[in-house]
């Protein structure tokens, strides 16, 4: 299959799994996952600093519109997964690392990460963001995502947890050290 051809397709098949990303547009304030994450709901263990590092540097880039930027959070190759026991989709090339990117319809800012299992569990404030049209801003969203070497090797849609929606900013992260 030609480059041109093969963005094609992984970019139709993003662009399909990402119109469920940030909930479809439905009233509820957080966005609604059947399935559990790949691993085990602990939230009890912090997450390594470096990993929340390289989470808080993917998603400020990205809510500042910079999906290439964005796309070189992501190693080479990389599992994306939109929905919980969904489709998996593999990234093997740049070209679709930026596709991925583009099609997330809202930027993110990280309120905290946790480590669970050999995941680390992240849990943002939807935004609007340049080049995009947030279908839930003020929204939270979770993602599991698996740091190797300073990039993201999987980013998997978490399920929402009791209490996320009132989740407060100051709060905060994992302080990004």
């Amino acid at each position: 299959m030609p480059a041109a051809a093969h963005l094609a397709a992984i970019t139709l098949g993003l662009t399909a799994l990402g119109a469920t990303a940030c909930g479809g547009g439905n009233d509820r304030r957080t966005i609604p996952v059947p399935q559990a994450p790949p691993a085990a709901i602990t939230h009890h263990a912090e997450a390594p600093a470096a990993a929340t590092r390289v989470i808080r540097g993917w998603s400020d880039t990205l809510r500042r519109g910079d999906v290439r930027g964005a796309a070189n959070y992501f190693a080479l190759p990389s599992i994306v997964q939109i929905q919980p026991g969904g489709e998996q989709a593999h990234i093997t090339r740049r070209g679709e690392a930026i596709a991925f990117n583009l099609i997330l319809p809202c930027g993110a800012r990280l309120l905290r990460t946790e480590l669970d299992g050999r995941y680390v569990n992240a849990l943002f404030r939807l935004t609007e963001r340049p080049g995009a049209t947030c279908d839930a801003p003020g929204a939270t969203a979770r993602t599991a995502f698996l740091i190797r070497d300073g990039k993201i090797a999987e980013w998997r849609r978490a399920p929402d947890e009791p209490g996320d929606d009132s989740e407060s900013e100051d709060r905060g992260a994992t302080p990004a050290v």
